[in-house]
């Protein structure tokens, strides 16, 4: 296939869809309002894309993909991605963001320092918000210091961005959950 191509399928936080050529992911969006809505992001984000059925190694993805949002351990880091235009800075915030392990998260300014540029937090943050392919490189695990969320370009903002990082379980490294401290009322749902 020259052209690329994509698919929407159900998870537990609502339609998703993966973006391919070749077999190999350039893209991915997180659901939308409406299936018609996740479309069109795909539609702007991707003209070219048509939508099709899966082949083998993007259904396998689509499924770990579903599994990691119903709660599963799932390991997305080896499914092949393209990063298509991104420079070598969003690269290598792409790459330390991606070995954030699932039920973890890291901070701005600690992704800044893992890629040698201390300081860079916001630069690593606005790098973030332009991560073609949220999820399979987990931007959602990633926060502003003390915890606070930062922001999340994804559909449903912030309140997305938690959701996700409750149902893997998220806390930082040798600390309890992120939400334990939470009362029932304000935890993510």
């Amino acid at each position: 296939m020259s052209g690329a191509a994509f698919a929407l399928f159900p998870t537990a936080i609502g339609a998703c869809a993966l973006v391919w050529r070749d077999e190999t992911l350039i893209g991915a969006a997180l659901p939308e309002t409406t299936e018609a809505a996740t479309r069109a992001r795909i539609g702007g984000n991707f003209p070219d894309a048509e939508e099709a059925a899966p082949p083998a190694p993007i259904a396998e993805a689509i499924a770990l993909v579903a599994r990691l949002l119903a709660g599963e351990a799932a390991d997305l880091s080896a499914i092949p991605i393209d990063l298509g235009a991104a420079d070598d800075f969003e690269r290598s915030v792409y790459a330390v963001a991606r070995a954030i392990p699932r039920g973890e998260v890291r901070t701005y300014g600690e992704v800044a320092a893992a890629i040698g540029i201390p300081g860079a937090a916001r630069a690593v943050g606005a790098a973030l918000g332009r991560n073609p392919i949220p999820i399979i490189v987990p931007c959602h695990r990633v926060l502003a210091a003390a915890g606070r969320s930062g922001g999340f370009s994804a559909p449903g903002g912030t309140a997305t961005k938690f959701r996700m990082l409750a149902i893997e379980g998220a806390r930082r490294p040798g600390e309890a959950e992120l939400f334990d401290s939470l009362p029932l009322a304000v935890k993510p749902a």
